[in-house]
């Protein structure tokens, strides 16, 4: 009974599984096309900006450096424009909130990023499940067939359902190029927040270090001061006895 079942199933034929995966076809190249228009819309010329904001924490101007990030479309330079105003909280603070922002914007990145891996991964195989389908139906037309034309028919039907894992494979291959891309994009981006963010924390770092150096040098000098001052007062208390 339940093999029956499944034999008229399978005798439906493999036409179904051709209009799924064109229609699969139609959705990858959607998110393709998403995911070049969405990093094309956020590109900048990072060393540029890194030159830029090198000159800007240089001359010790945050606010330049502020506005140098909130003008570029970049997505690392929206991540650091979130970190800079923590630069009072020192280093630690900027990267915490530099790791805080990466992770959020993680998920824009990453969008139609399960899509594409799935059809990469799954499209020859709902071609090659049309061409069983093909097949089943092609030796069911044989066993049914009686001349000579029943077996022009049933090899025409085989070729038919080997197209179905040709159209897999065509589906496929695009999506797993495209996924390819999206992630060393993804990369590339992940890296530069991470070497500008260093750039910034490098830069508060020195800041803290000349803090404590000039804190540091001015406390010999009013240990100095205090002991001259003592040393006068000793000086005038013996003068008048």
């Amino acid at each position: 009974m339940i093999v029956e079942r499944l034999l008229r199933i399978a005798l439906v034929g493999s036409a179904w599984v051709l209009y799924l995966l064109l229609a699969l076809s139609v959705v990858s190249i959607a998110s393709m096309v998403e995911r070049w228009l969405w990093f094309k819309r956020h590109h900048d010329d990072i060393d540029e900006l890194r030159k830029h904001l090198y000159k800007a924490l240089e001359a010790k101007d945050l606010g330049a450096a502020r506005k140098l990030l909130a003008a570029s479309p970049s997505i690392e330079a929206r991540v650091l424009a979130a970190a800079l105003p923590f630069a009072d909280g020192g280093a630690d603070a900027v990267a915490d909130v530099i790791d805080s922002e990466l992770s959020r914007q993680r998920k824009e990145l990453e969008r139609g990023m399960t899509l594409l891996g799935t059809l990469g991964n799954n499209a020859p195989f709902i071609g090659l499940l049309g061409t069983v389908l093909g097949v089943i139906q092609a030796f069911h037309q044989l066993g049914d067939g009686a001349n000579k034309g029943a077996m022009g028919n049933v090899m025409g039907g085989i070729s038919e359902a080997l197209v179905a894992t040709g159209v897999g494979l065509v589906v496929a291959l695009p999506a797993v190029v495209a996924f390819n891309v999206v992630q060393r994009k993804i990369g590339e981006i992940e890296t530069g927040i991470a070497g500008l963010g260093k750039l910034i924390t490098g830069f508060l770092k020195a800041q803290k270090g000349q803090a404590s150096t000039t804190s540091t040098t001015s406390t010999p000098a009013n240990g100095a001061s205090t002991r001259l001052n003592g040393s006068k007062g000793a000086a005038t208390l013996a003068a008048e006895v």
